[in-house]
């Protein structure tokens, strides 16, 4: 069974969620991917204020396709999060919540999860269709420019995902193989 989560998300949330957890998530998320993800750092690097503010929210590494009648956004799959590595302990000490995207983390990521108290989801790749039925509006924030990487706020509804890495550190990307392997 699910457990369904109203953002934004409380400290007590993300203690209460466990690696491998299944997940809904109501209220509004942050999107961005690489380029908007260097942006962001170089301003940080520099000392100067980011254009959105970040605290206390969850970002979703997508780039959605364009909407099809009916939709908020086309389909709208994860992007892999590796690809956001680099860029993310400094988005975390600076008060992000949490990050949506596929696959697993570098172990620079997972401690300044642990550190911040943060939280990884994963959604699954290739249901990029329906995870755009659980997002019910979108807003352009900034980076226009950059097209389906710019950052936007979404409205979500029982958006699915999974707990990948918790506050702790579970990580499913370490414990599930092992179950398999014997």
């Amino acid at each position: 069974m699910a457990k369904r989560i109203t953002l934004p998300i409380t400290d007590d949330d993300i203690k209460n969620l466990k690696a491998g957890d299944s997940v809904l998530l109501s209220g509004t998320i942050l999107t961005g991917r690489d380029a908007a993800h260097k942006r962001l750092y170089e301003l940080i690097q520099s000392g100067q204020p980011l254009p959105v503010d970040i605290k206390g929210e969850i970002i979703y590494y997508v780039g959605p396709a364009p909407a099809k009648p009916g939709y908020a956004v086309g389909p709208a799959g994860p992007t892999s999060s590796y690809r956001m590595d680099k860029y993310a302990p400094s988005l975390l000490e600076l008060g992000l919540k949490g990050m949506i995207g596929k696959g697993a983390r570098n172990k620079e990521v997972v401690k300044s999860i642990v550190k911040n108290k943060c939280i990884y989801f994963v959604a699954i790749g290739g249901a990029a269709a329906l995870i755009a039925k659980s997002i019910k509006s979108e807003e352009m924030l900034c980076y226009e420019d950059l097209g389906t990487e710019a950052i936007r706020r979404y409205t979500v509804e029982d958006f699915p995902c999974i707990v990948a890495i918790d506050s702790d550190g579970n990580n499913v990307y370490e414990t599930e193989p092992v179950k398999y392997r014997k």
